[in-house]
């Protein structure tokens, strides 16, 4: 292994942060973004919710509408309620679908839902929207996928979109400007843990 001198290793970080300086400098453009948190590891809404407390810290305004909970209480909730002024905060889903049990009844509270964040989407007043388990509700064919990028191409050209759930579509990853998929490699759920406040909900 080679060690580099003080000056060699200053020189080295220079030139790194010379380089990354000009990389910075060159990204000018401003916008609203459409995001997407999808895969199977835990963690979408999550990083949405991170976004949209950023937000709150930034003094601007966040809208977040759940689409499956909503049927219990979160300790996201809690937090997000403190802030009336800059979050509307709405739990509108009944569970997940094998709760429910009524493919009727889950499209119509879908509809519900959705038609919030258009709401929201269509008001330059929120600086975000959180879109929580929307891709479950597309998945399974609770809402037309076409519409839902009708609205996003529609949506004000400041304002970021933050969709979650498992299995985004296709045509959601093609348009949105930033897409990670969360990747599960362990869960204690498989070792026979229950859901815990404070992590899951």
């Amino acid at each position: 292994m080679i060690m580099r001198t003080d000056d060699e290793q200053n020189a080295k970080s220079a030139k790194r942060k010379e380089v990354h300086d000009k990389i910075v400098a060159s990204k000018t453009i401003e916008k609203g973004l459409v995001i997407v948190h999808t895969g199977k590891g835990k963690g979408k809404s999550t990083a949405a919710f991170g976004m949209a407390v950023r937000m709150i810290g930034h003094g601007r305004k966040v809208g977040v509408v759940q689409f499956v909970k909503g049927a219990m209480a979160t300790g996201e909730k809690a937090i997000f309620d403190a802030f009336p002024e800059l979050c509307e905060f709405k739990p509108m889903g009944e569970g997940f679908t094998w709760d429910t049990q009524d493919r009727a009844r889950d499209i119509a509270v879908a509809r519900e839902a959705w038609d919030e964040v258009k709401r929201m989407i269509a008001d330059p007043s929120y600086a975000m929207v959180v879109a929580d388990e929307l891709n479950i509700v597309l998945r399974y064919d609770y809402l037309p996928v076409d519409e839902v990028l009708a609205a996003l191409a529609a949506k004000p050209e400041m304002t970021h979109v933050v969709v979650t759930g498992r299995n985004a579509p296709d045509a959601l990853i093609e348009v949105a400007d930033l897409v990670t998929e969360m990747t599960q490699v362990k869960h204690p759920f498989r070792s026979g843990v229950k859901a815990q406040a404070g992590v899951e909900f």
